[in-house]
C-alpha cells in the first residue's frame, strides 16, 4: 500500500472516533451551574433551587417547534419534580428529609429573581406564564419543596446526584439562611456526598484537620523545602528552632489571608508560586556553600510567611464548609499541617541517615542532594516565572498601600515577638544552668592529683561550651 493510500486509510479509520468526541462536547452543557437557598424556620425548612434546562435534557418538556409548550408540561413538572426531590436530599440528624409540598414552573434565561431568597420564592410562587417563549434548553426549571423538621437547631446535610454523571463539571451553589444567624454560601457537586449545613465546631475542626495533612502531604514544593531544612542538620536539636520558624510563618500568612488581608489581584498567586520555587532554591544553595546554619531559622521564618499564603489557596475554597467556625477551621487546618509535617520530617530522617553512608557521607552526600533538589527548583521558578511575566501586574493605589502597611505592621509585631522570645530564652538558660557549671567547676579543682589531666581536659571543654 502506498504512503497515500495508508494516510487515506488511517483517516477513515479515525473518522468515529472523532465524530465521537464532538459528539461529547457538543453534549456537554453550556451551563452548569444550578442555584438553591436553604432556609430554616422554627417548623420548617424550605429549599428553593433554580436548575438550568441544559442539565435536565433527560427530562421529555412537551415541546412546539423549538419552543417549550406550556400549556402542557404538568405530566413533565411533576416528573421533574419528583426527580429532584431524588436527586437533592437534606438530612436533619441523620434521618433523610421528605418534602411535605413542592411547586415549580420554567423561567426566562434572563430572569434575576434568584438573586434574593424572598424574590426566588415570590417568583416560584407565581407560577408559569403561559404567554412566555422558552427556546430548547434555553431557562431555567425553578422548584421550592418544604420540608418538616423538629427542631430549627438540629443538623442538617445536603447532597446532590443531580447530573453525577457530570461529577464536578456540575455545580450546585447554595446559599444557607438559618434561623437567627448570619447566612452562609458554599459550592458543592454531586462528588462530595453530604456535605453539612451548621457543622459543629468538633465537625469542623476534625475536617480541617484532615484537610491540612492530606495537603502537606500532596504538597511536593513545601516537602522539597522541608527536605531541604534538614540536609545538613539531621538532629532533632538543632531542626528544632527552623521548623518552628516555619511554623511560625505560614501559621502568619495563613491566619491573614483567611481574613482577607492578603493582597488581591491575578498576580498574586503566580508570585506566591514563584516565590516557593525560589525559597526551595535558595535553601538548596545555601546548604551547597554552607552558610551559617545557626541562623537558618531567621530565613526560614521569612519563606514561611510566603509558603503560608500558598497553604490559604489550597484553604480557600474549603472554608466554606466551616460553617460559623472559622477560627477553630483555621486552627484545625494549621494542626493538620503540623501534624503531616512531623510524620514528613521523621520519615525524611529516617531515609536520609540510611542514605547519607558510605561515598554520601559528610558534605559529599549533602551537596550532592542539594544540587539533585536545586536543578529541580530552578526549572520551577523558570516555568512560574513565566507564568508571572505574562500576568498583568497591579497598579499602586491606595488599597494596594493600605494592604502593604497592614503586613509590615504583622511582621514587625511578629518580629518583636520571636526577638522577645528569643532574648528570654537567652537570659534564663544561662541563669538556670550557671550553679551547676560552678559546682562542676568546684568539684574539677579539688580532684585527685592521679586525675589532675582529665580534670583538665574538662575544664577546658566547661570554658569553651560556658564561652559567650
Amino acid at each position: 500500500m502506498s504512503r497515500s493510500r495508508f494516510r487515506i486509510a488511517a483517516l477513515v479509520l479515525c473518522l468515529p472516533l472523532f465524530g465521537s468526541l464532538v459528539l461529547s462536547a457538543h453534549d456537554l452543557p453550556l451551563n452548569n451551574t444550578m442555584n438553591a437557598f436553604v432556609k430554616i424556620e422554627p417548623h420548617e425548612a424550605q429549599l428553593v433551587i433554580r436548575i438550568p434546562l441544559d442539565l435536565l435534557s433527560s427530562v421529555a418538556f412537551p415541546l412546539n417547534g423549538n419552543l417549550y409548550d406550556l400549556g402542557a408540561i404538568g405530566a413533565a413538572n411533576q416528573q421533574t419534580l419528583d426527580a429532584i426531590s431524588n436527586g437533592v436530599g437534606i438530612w436533619e440528624n441523620g434521618i433523610r428529609l421528605t418534602p411535605s409540598r413542592s411547586t415549580a414552573r420554567l423561567s426566562l434565561p434572563s430572569d434575576r429573581s434568584f438573586e434574593d431568597y424572598d424574590r426566588a420564592l415570590a417568583h416560584v410562587a407565581q407560577g408559569t406564564d403561559l404567554n412566555t417563549q422558552i427556546y430548547y434548553q434555553q431557562g431555567y426549571f425553578d422548584a421550592h419543596f418544604v420540608y418538616p423538621i423538629s427542631s430549627p437547631k438540629s443538623a442538617f446535610t445536603i447532597q446532590t446526584w443531580i447530573a453525577s454523571d457530570l461529577k464536578d463539571y456540575a455545580k450546585l451553589t447554595i446559599r444557607y439562611l438559618p434561623l437567627d444567624e448570619s447566612s452562609r454560601a458554599m459550592i458543592i457537586n454531586s462528588q462530595l456526598g453530604q456535605v453539612s449545613l451548621n457543622p459543629s465546631w468538633f465537625q469542623a475542626a476534625r475536617g480541617f484537620v484532615v484537610l491540612g495533612v492530606g495537603h502537606i502531604l500532596s504538597g511536593t514544593d513545601h516537602l522539597l523545602f522541608l527536605l531541604c531544612l534538614i540536609i545538613p542538620l539531621r538532629r532533632l536539636r538543632s531542626m528544632i528552632p527552623v521548623v518552628s520558624a516555619f511554623t511560625v510563618g505560614h501559621s502568619i500568612t495563613l491566619l491573614g489571608s483567611a481574613y482577607g488581608l492578603a493582597p488581591a489581584g491575578r498576580w498574586f498567586p503566580p508570585f506566591v508560586e514563584a516565590a516557593i520555587a525560589a525559597s526551595i532554591f535558595y535553601m538548596a544553595l545555601e546548604n551547597i556553600v554552607k552558610l551559617d546554619f545557626q541562623h537558618r531559622w531567621m530565613i526560614t521564618g521569612f519563606f514561611g510567611l510566603i509558603h503560608g499564603f500558598g497553604f490559604s489557596y489550597a484553604l480557600k475554597q474549603d472554608l466554606q464548609f466551616s460553617g460559623k467556625h472559622l477560627l477553630v477551621s483555621l486552627f484545625s487546618f494549621n494542626i493538620g499541617i503540623e501534624i503531616g509535617q512531623l510524620v514528613v520530617l521523621a520519615a525524611m530522617l529516617i531515609v536520609l541517615r540510611l542514605a547519607m553512608r558510605g561515598a554520601l557521607a559528610g558534605r559529599m552526600g549533602v551537596i550532592l542532594l542539594s544540587a539533585i533538589v536545586a536543578h529541580t527548583a530552578w526549572h520551577w521558578m523558570i516555568e512560574r516565572g513565566e507564568v508571572l511575566w505574562q500576568t498583568p501586574w497591579p497598579t499602586v493605589d491606595n488599597a494596594a498601600l493600605i494592604t502593604l502597611a497592614r503586613w509590615v505592621a504583622v511582621l514587625l509585631l511578629a518580629g518583636g515577638i520571636v526577638k522577645w522570645i528569643t532574648g528570654r530564652l537567652h537570659q534564663k538558660v544561662p541563669a538556670l544552668a550557671s550553679t551547676e557549671i560552678a559546682e562542676l567547676k568546684s568539684a574539677l579543682r579539688s580532684a585527685a592529683p592521679e586525675h589532675r589531666s582529665e580534670s583538665s581536659t574538662v575544664s577546658q571543654s566547661v570554658a569553651k561550651l560556658t564561652a559567650p
